[in-house]
């Protein structure tokens, strides 16, 4: 499929299967300068701690060595070891601990915690030897030559330029003492690395934005895959009857509302009932409740509760059940039958009103 048939956004759907798939926006850029301020920091903090630590292990290890038969046994070999362990852990450590925090928040950062198991299992495809040649000599391998080639070339630029200055400062402090040749070297060595880190942060962030751009144009769709996903997008059958069933219970309670409003309710007389209300602002009586057998009883039920007239006509109750929606007024053709159906259940009640 070309590429410039995919001119569509992508859905939501399409972002959350390439997410659950482990396809997301994310610049490895970033992360190193993260990583890369981490460790400058911790070294910062730790450095003095650092130094005494590795001074102690220094002062033991010549210790030791002044005893070459304490090293060679298993005790002097047991001792070197723990006094090495010790010295990492005291020094190494910290720092990468650091780094490893800074990573993890550089990558919750850009892409939020939303791990991607799917990944963690075996694909023999990335073993294949085609695809490997596709990785090793496709497109994206000389882009990332050439941006790394940029990124050489602009970090050795901006740290040639903070250097040079200082070699005629440098060449000045020969014969200075020891403590302050070490302080200058010290602030020169941060002034460079302050800029380096900058500039390092502006190409993290300039390759995010990429980033995101060229991931966004990998899950754009075409208009046919849209159509396909708007149509795959329907319930499915289970919650679509849900559904249906809970609007007809709706629309029965609604209709089981409407039965003591009606002027008359015509029945079949046992199979069929509907309800039907004339109040005179519209032209023609309206169907405001129906159905058959249950539902055909429970409204004769509501309507004996409420003292709505009742009246067994089964071929005007089948008539008004089979053509009539609900809510609707009644058919011409229907007119006479439901006049006639109306006038009597009028002439009983005034008959009862004169009785009483």
């Amino acid at each position: 499929m070309a590429a410039d048939d995919r001119t569509e956004k992508p859905t939501a759907k399409r972002r959350q299967e390439a997410r659950r798939k482990g396809q997301v926006a994310n610049s490895s850029e970033l992360n190193g300068v993260v990583v890369l301020i981490a460790g400058l920091a911790a070294f910062l903090m730790l450095g003095p701690a650092i130094v005494s630590a590795s001074g102690d292990a220094m002062q033991a290890a010549f210790s030791l060595a002044s005893k070459p038969h304490t090293v060679t046994s298993a005790a002097g070999l047991h001792g070197l070891l723990s006094l090495v362990l010790h010295t990492l852990e005291s020094t190494v450590g910290p720092i990468a601990a650091v780094c490893l925090a800074g990573a993890l928040i550089a990558n919750i950062a850009q892409v939020r915690f939303r791990p991607a198991w799917s990944k963690l299992k075996p694909d023999f495809r990335h073993v294949s030897p085609i695809d490997g040649f596709k990785r090793v000599f496709g497109k994206q391998v000389g882009f990332q030559l050439l941006k790394t080639l940029a990124k050489v070339v602009i970090v050795g630029g901006v740290t040639a330029m903070a250097l040079v200055p200082q070699i005629t400062g440098i060449s000045a402090a020969v014969g200075t003492t020891p403590g302050a040749l070490g302080s200058l070297m010290s602030s020169n060595a941060v002034s460079i690395v302050e800029r380096v880190v900058a500039v390092y942060l502006l190409i993290g962030l300039a390759d995010l934005i990429w980033s995101r751009r060229q991931h966004a144009k990998s899950l754009k769709m075409t208009k046919q895959e849209v159509k396909d996903e708007s149509k795959n997008a329907e319930a499915p059958p289970e919650v679509r009857a849900a559904i249906r069933r809970r609007q007809y219970q709706v629309m029965r309670a609604r209709m089981m509302a409407a039965v003591p409003t009606a002027d008359v309710v015509v029945t079949n007389p046992t199979h069929y009932a509907v309800a039907l209300r004339y109040d005179g602002t519209l032209p023609a009586p309206v169907v405001v409740a129906k159905g058959k057998n249950l539902i055909a009883a429970q409204i004769r039920r509501v309507a004996a509760e409420h003292d709505v007239p009742i009246v067994p006509d089964p071929p005007l109750a089948r008539s008004l059940y089979a053509t009539v929606p609900l809510e609707a007024m009644i058919p011409p053709e229907l007119y006479a039958a439901v006049a006639q159906v109306l006038a009597f259940v009028y002439r009983m009640a005034g008959r009862r009103k004169v009785a009483a």
